[in-house]
């Protein structure tokens, strides 16, 4: 017998967050989130997001055991951007079981249909600065810290409900050259040049955070705002990104471009990886898991292209050679040996043209689906 209830209590919170470290004890390519962050998506006071969203969550039974979670997420800004009438899903977990899939997502589906929702689409977080998208390839490649692993046959689950691909990103991996490439360098410097641009130098943190953060976070705004899933920024989802990456950001994977104004026109921001310090810890910031991360940010031996973003006017004019060529001589310092570029959306070929400079292979594949409901 299959028994699907909306979490309600604790205990059943609890539940939703630990199915997947038990779906994944023995994994050795799933890498946990932060126990943390998961458990402030159920605060009010917590989760940045509760203003903009109707939310629910859902876990399901079979006989009595936990076999199964659902999230669905209705993100009122983010259905005024695009006017349409959309429930995202999120944080589905199963079993190999496809009565199993169809009760969760019926729930979802008619909650969202009794909000009036018309499309369902996902895996998606709140923003697309969490995890998002099914892997459909690469089930035997490690996941970065920012993004979620699931098995394979989640695919044949979620095709099964009805649900159809809306689009997929590509992911690489990349390995860092041993010394500058000189093609790049010369772009870089023809550039800066051409633009009266320069690259800010930062003396620490401290700095970028007091001084840049804002002005990163508006450009952010402006030129991810019309890719899929994006979500324009409060001012309560800056301060919480900025508390969340604080403790990981090495100020020499920051790369910062201004205009003779002091104007940002592009930025770049890499992470070092962080997957195996929290995969060891199951997602708690034990003491042994903040000194790993610590060592991590210190001196990295892999890191995570998390973003790199240029102002819509200054586009295509090779100023995201600049951020790169930034990023590839302070990893070359570091000794940094491989970079994973996360996830490029399919046919977004002006970024995943920038690969074609490095030894690289695409190693993962993701998916968000999509249903009409109505």
């Amino acid at each position: 017998m299959i028994e699907v209830k909306e979490v309600s209590n604790k205990k059943m919170q609890k539940e939703f967050l630990n199915l997947p470290l038990k779906m994944y004890k023995d994994n050795p390519y799933f890498v946990p989130p932060l126990y943390s962050d998961e458990k402030n998506i159920f605060s009010p006071k917590k989760n940045v997001y509760f203003n903009d969203c109707e939310i629910v969550y859902y876990n399901a039974y079979k006989d009595g055991k936990m076999v199964g979670r659902i999230g669905g997420i209705i993100h009122n800004a983010y259905n005024k951007k695009v006017n349409e009438k959309r429930v995202r899903f999120t944080r589905f977990d199963c079993i190999d079981d496809v009565d199993v899939a169809k009760a969760l997502f019926d729930k979802v589906e008619s909650w969202a249909v009794g909000k009036g929702m018309e499309v369902a689409h996902g895996p998606l977080g709140f923003s697309d600065l969490e995890r998002e998208g099914l892997l459909i390839e690469g089930f035997d490649e490690l996941s970065t810290f920012e993004e979620q692993y699931n098995y394979e046959y989640y695919a044949k689950l979620i095709e099964a409900c009805g649900y159809q691909k809306e689009v997929d990103w590509v992911e690489y991996q990349i390995d860092m050259p041993k010394e500058p490439l000189t093609k790049i360098q010369s772009i870089s410097e023809k550039v800066l040049k051409k633009y009266n641009l320069k690259v800010v130098e930062f003396k620490s943190k401290k700095e970028i955070l007091d001084n840049y953060a804002d002005k990163v976070l508006d450009l952010l705004d402006e030129a991810y705002g019309d890719l899929y899933g994006t979500v324009p920024f409060t001012d309560k989802m800056r301060k919480s990104l900025i508390e969340q990456f604080k403790l990981i950001l090495n100020k020499d994977l920051i790369v910062v471009v201004e205009d003779e104004n002091k104007e940002v026109v592009a930025f770049g921001i890499c992470l070092p990886s962080l997957a195996k310090a929290v995969q060891k810890s199951k997602g708690h910031l034990t003491p042994a898991c903040i000194v790993k991360i610590l060592k991590n940010v210190r001196h990295p031996e892999m890191m995570d292209l998390a973003l790199i973003g240029v102002k819509k006017d200054h586009q295509n004019r090779g100023i995201n050679g600049i951020v790169i060529n930034m990023i590839i001589n302070n990893a070359i310092k570091m000794g940094i040996k491989v970079a994973e570029t996360n996830l490029n959306l399919e046919e977004n070929e002006k970024v995943q043209s920038q690969w074609k400079f490095f030894e690289h292979r695409m190693h993962k594949r993701r998916r968000a689906y999509v249903k009409r409901l109505v």
